[in-house]
């Protein structure tokens, strides 16, 4: 897999200093998305208070989430919309002061309880990449790929805990509602 390397200048559409354009945020956040399904997705970002709102509305099964303004890294993610309750309540949790460790107990009890519903699978893709404030430029792109499959372990999958080659795909969280197979393409 090739790592996407991309340039823009993001001044000359709207970048503002503290919550970026709708058509910014769009335009950065569709970037963990397949080229293909980037004009189809949902992007959520946010709105001249801060808030997480809807900024477009899609047509296809990926949600893209903009690049949070109060975080200093640019990190954006798409994801398949039946990850979307996992999600949301992750950020629901977070925004009560939650730390990731409580985060993930609680989601777990939720699942485990059939409280928050998680799918059998789903895909989560992240591209993060170097930001420069002043000239609002995004470079060095680097996107690494989330297969959800809760409770698989290696027993269950074939799967390592840890990769055996540079970018070879393991399980995180094995056994857990949030096990994943993480793919870390190198750079």
């Amino acid at each position: 897999m090739k790592t996407r390397i991309a340039l823009f200048c993001l001044t000359s559409i709207g970048f503002a200093a503290e919550i970026p354009s709708a058509e910014w945020q769009i335009k950065t956040a569709v970037l963990a998305a397949p080229e293909a399904e980037q004009a189809a997705a949902t992007v959520l970002g946010y709105n001249k208070e801060g808030a997480l709102v809807t900024l477009r509305p899609g047509t296809n099964n990926l949600i893209c989430l903009a690049d949070d303004p109060k975080k200093k890294d640019f990190s954006v993610a798409c994801y398949h919309k039946d990850l979307e309750p996992f999600m949301a309540r992750g950020r629901e949790l977070a925004a009560q002061g939650k730390k990731p460790g409580e985060i993930m107990k609680i989601r777990e009890e939720e699942a485990k309880a059939g409280k928050l519903p998680m799918p059998d699978k789903g895909v989560l893709n992240v591209t993060v990449g170097k930001h420069n404030e002043e000239t609002g430029e995004v470079t060095e792109l680097y996107t690494r790929y989330v297969v959800y499959i809760p409770y698989a372990t290696p027993e269950t999958t074939g799967i390592p805990l840890v990769p055996l080659s540079p970018g070879g795909p393991w399980l995180m969280d094995a056994g857990t509602h949030r096990a994943h197979i993480m793919i870390n393409p190198p750079k």
